[in-house]
């Protein structure tokens, strides 16, 4: 008997009883479909948090936060940075230990300053929206929301802010800031006595707008002649408001070395697959560091942890509902048996009797695993378009945009279906072994 007919044999059988065969499918159906949401909100989860950790960073960056024995890095440790392999570049920050004060016209804006090197920068993926980066020493870019910072405002009386932290619309400065000449106000303490400085600097370059809605740029980046003449003016290093006269233990910064210092130092690889071995090498070296990828590599081992759990819950549900297949099976082996008997006295082979009860019950493990998985789905798209106002609704907060309960990757799906068909046909096995035993003269006269 050929595969074909055979499996016309099976249909027509299974047409007899539709009932019972429905029944069946539905506990399987069911036994599939909720192994498969109650995985998907590990997967969810995981791709939420991974969404939530990777949004503005690189999976290529790596910081580095000092050495074991020095707290701050100096060129040296940049320039055997760059030596190692796999590195496209490596990024050195300082930044003004004061909120300066740029005032534009009328519009006044009090922020942080940054000191970049624009030659790493570049490399490491710097972008503008407009302009150029700065060739002379008062030139500077300012971030993508700078302009958005003035405020028509002498720094007295009430803020110029509304409630939501954002300049009032009336007080907001709407015209270009590209090719403008801003007036950065620094101040210094000495024996008690307030002094402020100007510096006249003029912006070339706005930088690239953030690539997450709530995230603000407002930052000015000046150059490190503009900082040094700042360090001059101050007395004290990046310009910390604080009275070089005062004694080294009540003004540390006082007394700092001349060795040019970085606040913040990135290390950009060539590619995901180097940040581990570059991390592990500078590791190796003493230095503290930290990348997305080491943290994301424990992550997922919780979520692979809590995945694999999840999904031995979900195939208890499947193995309860494979009992409904082998009473099925059962009993088409017992109503069959004159069937059996039939084809064995015209010389059937044991093993192709075998083989149609097990593509019989392959066959409803498979239709349970195709409607529990489109159900599945139905159920993970209704999650995430209801569970967000309901949580709203219940406890007056939204999670986060774009936030996934439930998620189904197709690997998921195939891990599902593979556990349902390999279950469904184990709980077949016995039934179709039962049926190659039959008696043929019992069977023939019904007596099985």
């Amino acid at each position: 008997m050929k595969f074909r007919d055979q499996f016309k044999f099976v249909r027509t059988n299974m047409k007899k009883n539709k009932s019972r065969i429905f029944m069946t499918v539905l506990a399987t159906a069911m036994g599939c479909a909720f192994l498969i949401v109650l995985a998907s909100v590990a997967f969810g989860i995981q791709e939420s948090f991974v969404e939530e950790m990777t949004s503005g960073q690189l999976m290529t960056e790596i910081q580095v936060h000092g050495k074991e024995e020095k707290n701050q890095l100096t060129i040296e440790d940049i320039e055997y940075f760059e030596s190692l392999e796999n590195v496209d570049a490596v990024t050195r920050r300082n930044y003004l230990r004061q909120d300066a004060v740029f005032l534009l016209d009328q519009y006044r804006h009090t922020g942080g300053s940054i000191v970049v090197h624009y030659p790493s920068e570049v490399k490491a993926g710097f972008e503008l929206s407009e302009g150029r980066l700065p060739q002379s020493e008062d030139e500077v870019v300012v971030g993508y929301d700078f302009a958005k910072g003035l405020a028509a405002w002498n720094g007295e009386g009430e803020p110029p802010y509304g409630e939501d932290g954002v300049v009032k619309e009336e007080l907001s400065y709407n015209g270009e800031v590209l090719n403008k000449t801003i007036r950065m106000d620094v101040k210094k303490v000495q024996e008690k006595k307030e002094t402020t400085k100007q510096f006249d600097l003029k912006i070339v370059g706005i930088g690239k707008k953030p690539t997450r809605e709530w995230m603000h740029n407002r930052e000015v980046y000046i150059s490190q002649a503009v900082l040094s003449k700042v360090e001059a003016f101050t007395g004290m290093k990046n310009g910390e408001i604080g009275d070089p006269n005062a004694p080294p233990s009540e003004n540390p910064e006082s007394e700092a070395s001349t060795e040019e210092t970085y606040d913040e130092v990135k290390i950009y690889a060539n590619h995901a697959e180097s940040v581990k071995h570059i991390s592990d090498s500078i590791k190796d070296k003493g230095y503290y560091s930290y990348s997305v990828v080491s943290e994301m590599e424990q992550m997922n081992l919780i979520f692979l942890i809590a995945k694999s759990g999840l999904i031995f819950i979900g195939t208890i549900a499947i193995i309860i509902a494979s009992i409904g297949i082998y009473n099925t099976m059962t009993m088409a082996v017992t109503e069959r048996a004159p069937d059996i008997g039939i084809m064995k006295a015209i010389g059937a082979n044991p093993n192709t009797i075998k083989r149609i009860f097990l593509i019989e019950s392959s066959y409803i493990g498979l239709l349970g695993a195709l409607f529990g998985t489109l159900v599945a789905y139905g159920i993970s798209y209704l999650v995430n378009l209801f569970l967000p106002m309901i949580l709203g609704g219940a406890f007056g907060e939204q999670p986060p945009e774009d936030f996934m309960f439930s998620s189904i990757p197709l690997s998921l799906t195939l891990i599902s279906i593979s556990i349902c068909l390999i279950v469904t046909i184990i709980s077949g096995l016995r039934p179709a072994s039962r049926a190659t035993k039959v008696d043929v003269l019992k069977a023939m006269r019904r007596e099985v």
